[in-house]
């Protein structure tokens, strides 16, 4: 999963990405409300975690911004106000979750899993489509209930397609997915014909079939 913290408290920004990539998602960052305001605008993000006080603007207008943007993203905001006013605000605006300082870490992963089931899985941990079957909590795949053995990437991608489903997906939105910011530093995007090569020929020509080339677009994920 991509996730973006945009905390102006370094220390608690820092911790938070820490201990959510220990289960390999991708964290990135935004320490004020510029930085956080152009992230959204220029990525795309599973889970985005938004301080509702920070440097330079509020949080509540970043949320705003997410909406009009149509983002697919789930928001959950911490606070360090723990109003019945500004709770039912910022989840009125379209929040998915508010959490008021301080919390445990544990109980903020808690949240994001909870969300990303509403959100991406419909509500489960294990994601089935058609022979292919994704346990979200131990990052495993299968094919017609074999196990695959992914690396952590073509597991991400393979997920990422399942999630996005019927959805064109071009080589750099591929790319900042897999790599996030580090993806602006890239000359070339063949390395996502690599990745898609070899997970290709790990799920089969059974499950293989699913992941077409959109000619000029990039790739999409579509049953037969």
């Amino acid at each position: 999963m991509k996730f973006l913290v945009a905390e102006d408290e370094y220390d608690l920004q820092q911790a938070i990405i820490k201990y959510l990539s220990q289960d390999g998602n991708r964290c990135e960052s935004a320490s004020d409300y510029i930085e956080a305001s152009e992230k959204i605008d220029l990525y795309e993000y599973d889970i985005i975690i938004l301080d509702l006080n920070l440097i330079t603007g509020s949080g509540l207008d970043l949320l705003k911004q997410i909406k009009k943007n149509h983002s697919r993203a789930g928001v959950i905001i911490i606070s360090a106000n723990n109003s019945l006013e500004n709770k039912l605000e910022g989840l009125d605006l379209g929040a998915d979750d508010y959490l008021t300082k301080p919390f445990h870490l544990a109980e903020l992963n808690s949240r994001i899993k909870a969300v990303l089931r509403r959100a991406k899985f419909e509500g489960e941990d294990v994601i089935v489509f058609q022979e292919i079957r994704l346990d979200t909590n131990s990052r495993t795949a299968f094919l017609n209930d074999k196990p695959i053995t992914l690396t952590r990437k073509e597991y991400e991608l393979l997920l990422f397609f399942i999630t996005n489903k019927g959805r064109v997906l071009s080589k750099s939105i591929i790319a900042e997915h897999l790599w996030g910011d580090d993806s602006d530093m890239l000359d070339s995007f063949d390395f996502i014909y690599v990745h898609i090569n070899n997970l290709r020929k790990k799920l089969t020509a059974e499950g293989a079939k699913y992941i077409q080339t959109a000619y000029g677009s990039g790739y999409k994920f579509i049953a037969n």
